[in-house]
């Protein structure tokens, strides 16, 4: 099934009448986007839902795209739809619209303090790469639109594509994507330990059993227990989504060897 990018800029977020006034007021945003990108290994871009475009592209998405910051920026939505399997095209196309139908039942006021997240493929050279995706509204609309979103981009740290979230900053619930039953379900984070905190936080920074083990004064078999919980539970609940942190960065010789044809 063919797809245009039309598909992704729905009627539930239709955004109107943006002056160039207030384009103007934008800049410190952009400027502020740019600084981050600056700071992290993560790839940065900011879509328009009034252009319909992107109207900022880091460095870091470029490399991993193989692709001049300009031509990624006139690519915008298509991106995906060239370098994505069909199949989580539809992901996508569904996560999209889900995701602004739960996004427009939030009081206007609490609207930017929500993100969405998910992972998907990117295809290079025909094979693919799972990424793990952030959204984040900038600014919205007097009617509670999203007008800028900022999006990341990272290597998952998952094996499958979905695991689609969507969470209010500062509050213990968060809502998850059934794919399957296609429908939003509330759940709550669990607490953990201190050693659980610990074991996953170094875990996410690719710190091996025996040098977590070392690091917390704990015996290595205490580590291998804590991370067999944390990391196989068939509870999704287990351990919060804020916690999810990509195992790889995107290094300048990362990049440059996986590179979108």
């Amino acid at each position: 099934m063919n797809h245009n990018i039309g598909e992704f800029f729905l009627t539930t977020n239709t955004v109107k009448g943006i002056s160039d006034e207030e384009y103007k007021k934008t800049e410190l945003l952009i400027s502020a986007a740019k600084a981050f990108a600056r700071s992290t290994y993560q790839c940065v871009y900011i879509i328009d839902y009034f252009k319909q475009e992107f109207v900022y592209v880091s460095e870091n998405l470029a490399l991993l795209c193989g692709q001049p910051i300009e031509k990624i920026m006139d690519f915008g939505y298509n991106l995906y739809l060239k370098h994505v399997p069909e199949k989580e095209v539809e992901m996508l196309l569904e996560i999209n619209k889900k995701g602004f139908d739960l996004f427009s039942s939030f009081p206007p006021h609490e609207r930017l303090n929500y993100s969405i997240q998910y992972d998907f493929h990117l295809i290079n050279k025909k094979k693919p790469y799972l990424i793990h995706h952030t959204l984040t509204p900038m600014t919205l609309t007097q009617e509670g639109k999203i007008w800028l979103a900022l999006c990341t981009v990272s290597m998952s740290s998952r094996n499958t594509p979905g695991h689609i979230v969507m969470k209010k900053e500062n509050s213990k619930e968060y809502h998850e994507y059934d794919l399957m039953r296609h429908k939003w379900i509330l759940k709550e984070e669990k607490n953990l330990s201190e050693t659980e905190r610990d074991v996953l936080w170094l875990s996410t920074q690719g710190y091996t059993m025996n040098d977590i083990a070392d690091k917390l004064c704990k015996s290595v078999d205490t580590i291998k227990s804590c991370k067999r919980s944390l990391f196989n539970s068939d509870d999704s609940n287990y351990f919060p989504p804020p916690y999810h942190h990509p195992r790889l960065s995107f290094s300048r010789s990362q990049t440059a060897r996986h590179t979108l044809r």
